[in-house]
């Protein structure tokens, strides 16, 4: 097995891996969303007066629509197809008049799912200078050849490394760093649970490893369920089949490029 994986399952089964691990991912809900006042005000008219149509168009104008339905997107998306749809509106009408207000408010001000706040988080750990350094622009990046984590969107970064590093995998990413003369590129992910989604931001870390031909060192910083042993996917996966590879938790990347 590869070094650094070993030292993160170690550290994922032996040490207080959450308890450090919420340092990068502080992974706590934001508070309820603001509902605009006009627009709840337009809300509780249409409902109290049970005008379908005006209820649908209120509703589709907040950020989050009080029930889960496979055809609300396409309304949202096409308001037009509100007025042709009628069996459709009163439809789901028939469901939000069941729900009552207050419901209806409270769904639509749920918090953002913790999984969608993810995203900015390693980024936002990098910046607190994790890794010794503070990650600095395009310009200061490639001004010299010290230590630095280049800080910038997944754009920027697979430009860079299209430019100079001959990275061509359609993939953006998530880390670029120089340590000891040595470039380093990698996608970081938490992996909160087995399956679905989870397999696919797996998948798409492994990709960026088999990019080929790149002028750097390739890595996927991986945080998450993966480092439980047993039987599944994930962890065979990176104790045999990817065994090589450089698959890190983030709590041992700062060891990992002082070590280049």
């Amino acid at each position: 097995m590869n070094k650094w994986t070993e030292l993160s399952v170690e550290y994922a089964n032996q040490r207080s891996y959450l308890d450090d691990l919420f340092q990068v991912y502080p992974t706590i809900p934001d508070g309820i969303r603001e509902i605009n006042n006009e627009i709840w005000n337009n809300v509780e008219k249409a409902f109290n007066k049970k005008d379908n149509y005006l209820l649908i168009q209120e509703l589709l104008r907040l950020d989050l629509f009080p029930i889960k339905d496979s055809y609300v997107a396409y309304l949202k998306r096409d308001n037009t197809s509100i007025d042709r749809n009628p069996k459709t509106i009163n439809r789901i009408c028939g469901r939000l008049y069941e729900m009552g207000l207050d419901k209806i408010f409270e769904r639509c001000s749920e918090p953002k799912e913790t999984n969608r706040q993810i995203g900015p988080m390693f980024r936002d750990w990098l910046r607190n200078k994790s890794l010794g350094v503070i990650p600095v622009g395009i310009d200061e990046f490639v001004a010299n050849n010290d230590d630095a984590v280049l800080d910038g969107g997944d754009n920027l970064m697979m430009q860079f490394a299209k430019d100079e590093l001959n990275y061509n995998h359609p993939k953006g990413l998530d880390f670029v760093a120089r340590f000891n003369g040595k470039y380093v590129i990698g996608e970081a992910k938490f992996l909160t649970d087995f399956g679905g989604h989870q397999n696919a931001q797996f998948a798409d870390a492994i990709n960026t490893i088999e990019a080929p031909n790149v002028k750097a060192e390739k890595i996927a910083i991986l945080d998450g369920v993966l480092y439980i042993k047993g039987n599944n996917k994930m962890y065979k996966s990176i104790t045999e089949t990817y065994k090589n590879y450089n698959i890190m938790s983030s709590l041992v990347l700062r060891e990992y490029l002082y070590q280049l």
